[in-house]
């Protein structure tokens, strides 16, 4: 399955699975490219970005597009609040594993630039690092 279907199939996931870690309500996406945020609650403010990873909890994944978050950064706001899907297969069963980082620190994402040879030739992005040290609640897990 490509990046971004995976990627619109947990944020759906994670609407029906998952309430506000603030509030408790209902959680709704937000419309397709908006900036940073993939979702948002239908009862108070809270808006998160949402990630998932066919993979174990870990400490390092795909960011996105660094442009949006450089100058996010730079204006002198945080980076956004991160809802993380893990989900992987071991010994024939599926796991999952939803985790809410409310803060990770600008200096837990990686920037790099894709090789001209990548379909998307020198376009610049960005990894987050060190994801596990950081504290963190688990939303959903089976």
């Amino acid at each position: 399955m490509k990046n971004k279907q995976t990627g619109n199939l947990g944020e759906q996931e994670i609407v029906s699975l998952v309430k506000c870690p603030n509030c408790g309500k209902k959680l709704m996406l937000l419309p397709p490219n908006y900036p940073l945020y993939d979702v948002q609650c239908t009862a108070c403010s809270f808006r998160a970005q949402i990630k998932t990873s066919n993979s174990k909890p870990k400490n390092e994944i795909f960011g996105a597009g660094w442009q949006i978050m450089s100058k996010v950064l730079k204006a002198g706001f945080l980076p956004p609040p991160l809802i993380v899907n893990f989900k992987w297969l071991e010994k024939g069963q599926n796991y999952q594993k939803v985790l809410f980082f409310p803060f990770v620190p600008k200096n837990y994402l990686i920037h790099y630039k894709l090789s001209p040879d990548a379909r998307r030739a020198d376009y610049e992005m960005f990894r987050y690092s060190r994801l596990l040290t950081l504290p963190y609640f688990i939303l959903f897990q089976k």
